[in-house]
């Protein structure tokens, strides 16, 4: 069981997101509005992957991303995001997102990169060792 945090402005996002993670993969979901609210959960808690807006009015996501990874450099990120465009999910990969999923999505795509998120986070951990 891993630990996730759901970050979006849009609250249906957030409650499906809920939803379909903790029905179809029995992980733990905690769930955040706004940037600054994640980053607190971030500072006050233990998480193995963050799903997150990337547009976002008070911190950006790839902000929010930067600032984890000063605490945890193994983190996933999976950016989700309404204004998808090739050049800006090159951007972000290269800047260490671990996915970038346009809306709408499938669910499967959802279920399918947090598998991998958290994979290759432990693959990560495990050559640290």
């Amino acid at each position: 069981m891993a630990r996730i945090l759901i970050v979006d402005d849009e609250p249906d996002m957030v409650a499906l997101l809920r939803l379909l993670l903790t029905e179809r993969t029995g992980h733990e979901v905690d769930t955040a509005g706004n940037g600054n609210e994640a980053r607190r959960m971030i500072e006050a808690g233990t998480y193995e992957l963050v799903i997150s807006d990337m547009r976002m009015p008070d911190l950006e996501g790839l902000e929010l991303m930067e600032i984890s990874r000063e605490s945890d450099p193994r983190r996933p990120f999976i950016f989700i995001t309404g204004y998808g465009s090739i050049e800006t999910a090159v951007e972000t990969v290269r800047k260490g997102a671990f996915d970038y999923i346009t809306k709408p999505f499938r669910k499967e795509q959802i279920l399918l990169a947090v598998d991998k998120a958290l994979a290759w986070r432990e693959a990560r951990l495990q050559e640290a060792q």
